[in-house]
């Protein structure tokens, strides 16, 4: 078959493909066309149901219609559809590995990018929950809570069970939902200077609102990997958050706000040779895929786009060029790998597991399922119970296996499954796990 042809079967050969983001267009607001384009996908959903063991968007929508008076989409009311929009966390795997009829098939399914504009119509709206702002105001909770003398006093609190009741009774954060520790000195903070190595291999790192304000270490494991390898690293000073938190809000204007923000630091980099890469594959994955594909026009975020890598795929570059050290001096053993929806959908491989098994004494049981957490999905109350529920398979194959250390790439997805296991072991970082390896001093 030509690229130039469409295909009308089921399925196809071809490479799946994104368009667009038109959200700029008038029309995207527009509930009526937005309500005939839902129920169009909705329909072909309901005839397929290849996605339903995803997320918790596949199950809710097929229920409404299994429960309607026509058992077909025609009879759902359309506000129902709100909690189709309210599950989906846009992971990307149903277009990505599942749907049969994403472009170029006739029928131009897109079912992520189909809820953003839900999510974006709720936002226009001014339906979004002062709990979900601040939940997502990712930047402005890391200033306020990593402080010397506040961080300890928030990470005791959040300790406590009768603080827990009441933060789920006024501000729906689940009792058992694992949250994130702040710190009293963040990444930014560490003194973590240039370092001017071969300067055919440069790094500029992208520390992240997560890993600059709760785990800081992992920043510091990086740096000093590449520091070992003599690959020229700096830290990103001046930056905010990638937008992702406010992309799964639909705010896409406050998006472009953040992102404009971070392109003139991160251009300077990229204008000077370095490649950004950031510990999270959710930022990764905005600069990569999503960003452009809402900002196509803006230039200095296209070279941005195309520098940006994952940690493990530069590691590997480094590898295929005969540039990565192999002077392992620590076996990691057994270790059980969730691979991150985020990454998956980069399809680039399951490259950090590669790198890790780089290391002699070292097997990785790769596990390519959905952690559910996606951020704020699994401390929200009524939600962290469905989040624990697509976990399990994960936590299953865990236990199944007798493994030394279990890992994500994903920081958050790693915490929620240590949640899910029962608290009884932490999860380690990849990176983390390559400078053990390598026997670098903490």
């Amino acid at each position: 078959m030509s690229s130039g042809q469409i295909s009308r079967v089921e399925g196809g050969l071809e490479k799946p493909t994104r368009h667009i983001i038109d959200w700029d267009n008038p029309d995207y607001l527009n509930e009526e066309k937005y309500e005939e384009e839902l129920r169009r996908v909705a329909d072909a959903c309901h005839g397929c149901r290849r996605c339903v063991s995803l997320c918790n968007s596949f199950p809710t929508l097929f229920d409404l219609i299994d429960e309607s008076k026509t058992f077909e989409v025609d009879g759902v009311e359309y506000s129902e559809f709100s909690s189709v929009i309210d599950h989906c966390y846009l992971c990307d795997l149903c277009f990505m590995t599942k749907c049969p009829y994403v472009p170029p098939h006739e029928w131009e399914i897109d079912f992520p990018h189909l809820m953003l504009r839900g999510k974006a119509i709720k936002n226009a709206n001014n339906k979004i929950s002062f709990r979900d702002k601040v939940l997502t105001s990712t930047d402005n909770l890391g200033k306020t809570f990593s402080r010397v003398l506040v961080a300890p006093i928030v990470n005791f609190f959040n300790r406590m069970k009768i603080f827990r009741k009441i933060l789920n009774k006024f501000f729906g954060i689940h009792v058992n939902a694992k949250l994130p520790k702040f710190v009293s000195k963040t990444a930014k903070q560490l003194g973590l200077k240039r370092y001017d190595g071969d300067p055919d291999f440069k790094v500029a790192i992208f520390t992240t609102c997560y890993h600059n304000y709760n785990e800081p270490g992992v920043i510091e494991d990086f740096y000093d990997i590449l520091k070992h390898n003599n690959i020229t690293v700096d830290i990103i000073s001046d930056d905010n958050c990638c937008g992702m938190p406010k992309l799964e809000l639909g705010d896409i204007k406050l998006v472009e706000k953040m992102m404009l923000k971070n392109l003139p630091g991160f251009k300077k980099y990229v204008d000077q040779g370095y490649v950004i890469i950031a510990p999270i594959p959710s930022c990764v994955l905005m600069y990569k895929q999503e960003l452009p594909l809402l900002f196509p026009d803006n230039k200095d975020l296209a070279a941005v786009s195309q520098a940006f890598r994952d940690p493990f795929e530069f590691l590997n570059l480094m590898n295929e060029k005969g540039k990565l050290k192999k002077d392992f001096t620590n076996e990691l053993g057994d270790v059980s790998y969730q691979v991150a929806c985020h990454q998956r959908v980069q399809n680039m491989g399951m490259l950090t597991k590669k790198v890790l098994e780089l290391v002699p004494g070292t097997k990785i049981n790769a596990i390519e399922k959905c952690s559910g957490h996606d951020g704020t999905y699994g401390v929200k109350a009524e939600t962290h119970e469905i989040a624990i529920k697509i976990a399990r398979p994960i936590t299953r194959e865990f236990k199944a296996s007798s493994f030394d250390s279990f890992t994500s790439d994903c920081s958050l997805a790693a915490h929620h499954i240590e949640n899910s296991l029962g608290n009884l072991q932490a999860p380690e970082h990849p990176i983390t796990l390559i400078k053990k390896a390598y026997g670098l001093k903490p």
